[in-house]
């Protein structure tokens, strides 16, 4: 079956499965840009998918209403018939039928921007969370009627569409493309869905409380809930706290975790989780981050005493050690934390961070290190790994790990999606997490892979200087000799070596054009 509508083709198997749905969506909504900024247009479009989604919802239970009682109108529009059933009101000036009428119309950003003030007004959870600034001079009205037509072709509420998870798949797509289109300001938001992945793969979140204190747009937390569902658990089996310093980003988060129905407690505020942390007392049972590396700009002056730094107080110019230090703060004495850290965090002894470390490693907190191979995100070219953090290796469910750690070196894995990205494939991640669970368990079958995974003890890490570079621990494996000549081996060693030294010129001219740009003439 083929259905075709503004340049965008939808072709379905047997099993109702889309092929290539999101991609062809996304280009054909690309399309409509112009020169718009992918940061603004953004908001523009995932507002707008946010929309159409409430209507969809809001009308399937409408319909269940008036079919109820002959009293249709009094029941069909009692809001509390919705908030019971977590649907959000939407009032008629919001339903996108109305939306798609006015499209062509001159006025129709206005007409957008009331529809979201009427929405937010019916529904508190929504307040401050809706971008209303549609009716501005420099959006292009034609374009957003087309992208408006363009929306109103995918059904986000039937029965298949939920099952597929239609919407989910769409916005998740769009926040990729959009990290993708921004390049480094774009990871700010979004945390590559493969790590994402691996992490809930790893710390199996099925119960408890969940908790992210720089949640970016939520992906943690929608895959928490995924991995819930996928293994037979209820989606209310866990509680959701997340916190984030970009309000911008704290609406996309919001609006990604309502279309998936997904409650929780996400908290704003522009001074972030360490000036002023919203949950002072919580003990997770789970936490999942993806900081922002190395950064300099934390405000650690003020913090020199804090209650969190309880192995060592973090240098003011560079904020991992806070963050490690606070998610073990804030850890359960059962829970599990998991996250992403720039490879720096493994080796560095710059500014007492090795102390830190070597504490941190002295107390028997870290139960496993991974090495991530390159290009995995959107927003930087820094090497980047996982830390996996337990504050109870006797933990019962498990055999006892006290003083061991396990390592695991993915740096060759992953499949190039371009010429920029990497991803790891399911059966990576499989093959990572399965390696992981395997250790943990009181029947595993572990057994050291050389090149890929070791089981070491503190004593190996006391005798790598407290060093947690997976390589450091991880065998290498030895290659057999092949058959290449030593002429031909020398001459291509060469021919290497030229390369790279030719490499190395063109980004020694290209950071002097850079100082002298800044008047500083080498």
């Amino acid at each position: 079956m083929r259905k075709k509508s503004n340049n965008i083709t939808i072709k379905k198997e047997q099993n109702g499965a889309n092929l290539g749905f999101e991609e062809k969506l996304w280009k054909a909504a690309d399309k409509l840009r112009s020169n718009m900024d992918a940061a603004e247009y953004k908001h523009i479009v995932l507002g707008l998918i946010f929309l159409k989604y409430v209507t969809d919802a809001f009308l399937e239970k409408h319909k269940e209403l008036e079919k109820e009682d002959t009293d249709k109108f009094i029941v069909s529009e009692d809001r509390d018939e919705y908030a019971a059933a977590n649907i959000f009101y939407v009032p008629k000036k919001a339903r996108w039928h109305y939306i798609a009428e006015n499209a062509k119309k001159p006025e129709i950003g206005k007409i957008i921007d009331e529809a979201m003030e009427a929405l937010e007004k019916e529904n508190v959870s929504l307040k401050g969370v809706l971008i209303k600034n549609y009716a501005r001079e420099t959006l292009n009205k034609q374009r957003l009627g087309e992208l408006i037509d363009l929306i109103g072709t995918i059904g986000l509420w039937d029965k298949e569409s939920k099952s597929k998870d239609i919407l989910g798949r769409v916005y998740e797509y769009f926040l990729g493309q959009f990290a993708d289109a921004e390049g480094k300001s774009g990871g700010q938001f979004y945390t590559p869905s493969c790590i994402v992945k691996l992490l809930v793969n790893m710390i199996e979140p099925y119960k408890g409380r969940v908790y992210d204190p720089c949640c970016g747009s939520g992906g943690m937390f929608v895959q928490s809930e995924r991995f819930v569902e996928e293994h037979s658990g209820r989606r209310g089996d866990i509680a959701i706290y997340g916190q984030e310093s970009n309000q911008t980003t704290w609406r996309l988060c919001k609006m990604n975790l309502a279309i998936r129905g997904i409650a929780g407690e996400i908290v704003w505020n522009d001074q972030g989780s360490f000036l002023k942390d919203a949950f002072p007392n919580l003990k997770a049972d789970y936490i999942l981050a993806n900081p922002p590396f190395n950064d300099s700009d934390w405000s650690g002056e003020l913090l020199r005493d804090d209650v969190r730094w309880k192995y060592g107080v973090p240098p003011v110019g560079n904020a991992n050690f806070a963050w490690i230090q606070h998610f073990i703060h804030h850890l359960a004495p059962n829970g599990i934390a998991g996250f992403v850290m720039a490879n720096g965090s493994m080796s560095s002894n710059t500014g007492g961070e090795g102390e830190i470390r070597k504490n941190i490693i002295e107390a028997d907190l870290i139960d496993c290190m991974i090495a991530l191979p390159s290009q995995l995100f959107y927003n930087t070219m820094i090497p980047a790994c996982l830390w996996f953090i337990t504050r109870d290796k006797k933990n019962n469910k498990y055999r006892n790990r006290v003083g061991e750690t396990l390592f695991i070196d993915c740096r060759n894995m992953g499949v190039m999606r371009d010429r920029r990205h990497r991803e790891l494939t399911d059966e990576e991640i499989k093959k990572i997490a399965d390696i992981y669970h395997q250790w943990k368990s009181k029947n595993g079958k572990y057994k050291d892979i050389p090149g890929f995974c070791k089981a070491a003890t503190i004593e190996d890490i006391r005798k790598n200087d407290y060093v947690l570079t997976p390589g450091r621990y991880v065998e290498i494996v030895k290659i057999e000799e092949d058959d290449e000549k030593f002429e031909e081996k020398m001459k291509r060693l060469t021919k290497e070596l030229k390369e790279q030294f030719e490499e190395s010129k063109k980004l020694e001219k290209e950071i002097r054009n850079n100082l002298k740009g800044l008047g500083y003439d080498l």
